[in-house]
């Protein structure tokens, strides 16, 4: 029997190939974003072409004085080569973040943020990364809201950190859904919370699963639903987290029925586990 093949692998797959087609229609710097998320997501492959394939083809156009190239180049420089390279990185990202790109400018903020390439200095972090804010970029809104929360920048007050949040989860920073459920969840907002949770979780996050999961389970922000609160145990071991076994079979011996069991593996798209657990529920209720 093969392999089951993961969301996650299957996402690494449609990244790759997304890069292949950019690159044989000679768009590199669209091939280079593809094979970058492929890359982010533990893919070998990805963090190959990105760096030996595309890469001599974005330098080219940067220093023709294409600014999205040069972005992308910055980027690239700093995350798949070696500490020699940071120099040229900072310089690429200082020009394109000049010309006005929201992605050179986070790029550049977070090399002052870490001191990479170039003095740190986390004052010129935080405005680079609001300027790329205002600009729309994700990445740029989620740094900045972490720099408030960590108290090394005060926004005029928690609201606007939330909806620096808010941008970010809106740009696909899915990262930022969970931060979201856990500040408001801080303060008893709890059907935003597990409204943030649940968009975290179907973006993949294992976090937000098992807060999902936690709160079906016990009714928090939604009556309880315990087939929900499995289906969540089970789609964490999609993700290679196992962190919710323990949880979804003593929600078995709570009272679930089989079919409940059956139609939480049937949302997560498991039904095998459904079988596994009915299988040590039986046991237990034999003991």
């Amino acid at each position: 029997m093969p392999a089951r093949v993961t969301p996650r692998q299957e996402r690494i797959a449609g990244h790759l190939g997304e890069g292949r087609s950019a690159a044989q229609n000679g768009d590199w710097v669209a091939a280079s974003r593809s094979w970058i998320e492929a890359a982010k997501l533990g893919s070998l492959d990805g963090a190959n072409l990105v760096s030996r394939t595309a890469a001599p083809h974005v330098k080219q156009a940067a220093d023709a004085g294409d600014t999205e190239a040069q972005a992308v180049l910055a980027g690239i420089l700093m995350d798949f080569f070696d500490e020699s390279a940071f120099p040229m990185a900072a310089g690429y990202a200082a020009r394109a973040a000049g010309a006005g790109s929201a992605e050179a400018q986070r790029t550049l903020g977070f090399m002052y943020d870490q001191g990479i390439g170039v003095e740190q200095d986390s004052g010129r972090a935080a405005e680079l990364w609001a300027e790329a804010s205002r600009g729309g970029d994700g990445y740029a809104a989620f740094n900045l809201a972490g720099l408030h929360r960590k108290g090394e920048v005060l926004l005029s007050g928690e609201e606007e950190c939330n909806q620096l949040l808010i941008l970010a989860a809106e740009r696909g920073v899915i990262e930022a859904g969970a931060v979201l459920g856990n500040r408001l969840a801080a303060v008893d907002r709890d059907q935003e919370a597990l409204t943030w949770y649940l968009w975290s979780a179907e973006r993949g996050e294992p976090g937000s699963m098992f807060a999902a999961a936690c709160w079906y389970r016990d009714g928090i922000g939604t009556p309880r639903d315990p087939v929900q609160a499995m289906r969540w145990y089970f789609t964490m071991l999609d993700h290679g987290n196992g962190d919710g076994v323990h949880e979804a079979i003593e929600l078995a011996k709570s009272g679930m029925t089989d079919e409940q069991i059956r139609e939480a593996a049937r949302l997560a798209g498991r039904p095998g586990d459904a079988e596994a657990t009915i299988h040590v529920l039986r046991r237990y209720r034999d003991a």
